[in-house]
């Protein structure tokens, strides 16, 4: 309850100029919550799956391997399973079925992540300029004041602009430390993809080129 009332009582003491940095704190943490669900919603363990592809595609089981990627439905088996379902097909086609499919996930993926760095930013700038107004306006009250009223004015305006500049830099820390850390699982999946599917096509030429068992 002491941590909550004094939150309270810097963010009055930041006057207006605290209100744009909480409607940016609230964007913030809604995209760090939007994004870090998608995107644990969207890891696969790919030695596991590559595993499973290369036993099945050796088995000659294409059935199976797609049904297996449509029964865990994630960025990189939708990819695969575009590619599966066109196996009966050359190369090429496989190949432009894949990269169709990528194109609509990898979008998916990174989506709005980008939005916490530029989040990070004006937090950061809002919080200055709340500092400077804050000053401007302590300076300029104290001009036309009694002297024994300045000192009280001109901590006041003091402590507005230092608390706009914490909030402010607050905000923008969490915020590009959030996009630093989401942007970089992106970048994994993103990556597994490129290896995962780069495998799967080499599975499917191995295959056809793959002498009959007698």
């Amino acid at each position: 309850m002491g941590f909550i009332q004094t939150v309270n009582e810097a963010f009055k003491e930041g006057g207006p100029g605290m209100w744009p940095i909480l409607l940016l704190s609230i964007a913030a943490v809604g995209v760090m919550v939007d994004r870090a669900v998608y995107l644990m919603r969207s890891t696969i363990d790919k030695r596991e799956f590559l595993g499973l592809m290369q036993r099945l595609m050796a088995q000659g089981n294409v059935a199976q391997a797609i049904k297996v990627c449509s029964g865990t439905s994630r960025p990189l088996t939708r990819i695969v399973q575009a590619g599966l379902t066109r196996v009966n097909r050359s190369d090429a086609e496989v190949q432009a079925a894949m990269d169709e499919a990528a194109l609509h996930e990898m979008p998916l993926l990174e989506r709005r992540t980008g939005y916490l760095a530029m989040i990070g930013n004006v937090a950061t700038l809002a919080g200055l300029l709340g500092t400077i107004v804050g000053l401007i306006h302590s300076f300029g009250a104290v001009g036309s004041v009694d002297p024994s009223q300045k000192a009280s004015l001109l901590a006041r305006g003091i402590s507005e602009a230092m608390n706009c500049t914490a909030f402010g830099l607050l905000v923008g820390i969490v915020s590009l430390l959030a996009f630093s850390v989401l942007n970089g699982k992106t970048q994994a999946i993103l990556d597994d993809v490129h290896e995962v599917t780069a495998q799967v096509m080499s599975l499917i030429s191995g295959t056809r080129q793959a002498p009959p068992q007698a």
